[in-house]
């Protein structure tokens, strides 16, 4: 049985490519390479992570993944990447936008995890550079919205090189590991990065 279906949908041959990385939308071949990563980081990623399902790592969870990607990416209303090595196509992590608004807001929530053998060796710095630049190019938002967890200091240093202020402190904002955290709520206009690039 296929589970995947191949929506049509705005991904096409989209490829995001930096000096050490490269982005492209997730694809069924990924499937083996994604599951080694992600197992091999679990205890890694787990902090910081929605409770993994049984099925987490399954071949049939992946192709459900796949399915909901391509539909976002159809509906614009998410824009969903894995992390490649650009020397040798070894997959390392990934970086989305989810729950785009359009119309008056213009605006989506950027998320992202990178497996532990590739984590504080810059690859995510240079992966959000390139998110940014789509987001802001290709997809024509004013803003971007991020949260992450008031202990999570990796995180908190990226968003704030990267441009992003805080703007605020959300209680209870996302249940982490079966249990409702609060979030530090970080955002970057399209003002900001403009500015920041012309320094």
């Amino acid at each position: 049985m296929r589970l995947f279906r191949n929506f049509s949908s705005p991904a096409g041959n989209v490829r995001l490519s930096g000096g050490k990385v490269y982005l492209r939308p997730p694809a069924e071949r990924d499937w083996r390479p994604y599951v080694e990563v992600r197992a091999q980081s679990r205890k890694f990623l787990e902090p910081w992570e929605p409770a993994w399902p049984p099925d987490a790592l399954a071949r049939e969870a992946y192709f459900r993944r796949l399915n909901r990607y391509a539909a976002d990416w159809r509906d614009d209303v998410g824009h969903s990447f894995f992390i490649f090595h650009k020397e040798d196509d070894t997959l390392m992590g990934g970086i989305s936008l989810s729950n785009v608004r359009r119309g008056v807001a213009q605006c989506g929530t950027l998320g992202y995890w990178i497996g532990e053998p590739h984590a504080r060796r810059g690859y995510m710095t240079e992966s959000l550079r390139l998110m940014i630049d789509f987001c802001f190019g290709q997809l024509a938002l004013h803003r971007i919205e991020a949260a992450c967890l008031p202990h999570n200091d990796a995180s908190q240093q990226l968003l704030r090189q990267a441009g992003f202020t805080q703007d605020g402190y959300a209680r209870k904002y996302l249940k982490i590991r079966g249990e409702w955290h609060d979030h530090l709520l970080f955002s970057l206009l399209v003002e900001d990065h403009k500015s920041k690039s012309l320094d």
